[in-house]
């Protein structure tokens, strides 16, 4: 068989192969809102759940919670890979304790990456501006469109003060409590459509 057959059979069956699997992942009629309210409904709960686990772990995050213009909480990040890992996870803004939108976040690495693990992400916009930046971006990217300042806790148990003063600031809990010395950096963070 030459080439030009090979190519032109290899791409008629990716061809199928990619029409059948978009055919598959369609949804037609109200199944689609009955499933997007089931989606918004199981990210509310998982916001709400990481939220009250950083409220009753580290000393002074209710409070600055309240002063933010807006709130980010990715509640289950899944990471994993070998050599060459990823993240991923869904999450909703809340801006004065209501939901005002959903949100994935992704993020890539390579190097000495093995195995997986679960952990939530809390970004706090603290001016207007980060706020605003955040709302207007097509898609945001922490470390380029904006510092994440990762939120410490000193000996007291208390959210270090350079910290807090911070226009954006970002929590990272593992089941084992929040997490220091991580970087959300090269984090992309898109709307979702349900």
């Amino acid at each position: 068989m030459n080439r030009r057959q090979f190519v032109g059979r290899l791409t008629g069956s990716g061809l199928l192969v990619a029409t059948a699997f978009a055919a598959g992942c369609t949804t037609t009629g109200t199944g689609a809102s009955t499933d997007n309210a089931a989606k918004r409904r199981e990210i509310d709960s998982g916001v709400d759940g990481a939220l009250n686990r950083l409220f009753t772990s580290v000393n002074g995050s209710r409070e600055l919670a309240q002063r933010a213009y807006g709130v980010l909480v990715f509640p289950r990040v899944l990471a994993g890979g070998f050599i060459v890992g990823g993240e991923y996870g869904e999450g909703s803004l809340r801006a004065h304790g209501a939901t005002v939108g959903y949100y994935s976040t992704a993020h890539a690495s390579f190097g000495l990456t093995a195995g997986g693990q679960s952990k939530a992400e809390i970004i706090m916009f603290m001016t207007p501006d980060a706020y605003n930046k955040f709302l207007n971006s097509s898609g945001w990217t922490a470390g380029a469109d904006a510092n994440v300042a990762i939120a410490k806790v000193g000996a007291n148990g208390q959210l270090d003060t350079l910290t807090s003063q911070q226009p954006v600031i970002g929590f990272v809990q593992a089941n084992a409590g929040l997490m220091v010395d991580v970087s959300m950096n090269g984090a992309k963070i898109s709307k979702l459509n349900i």
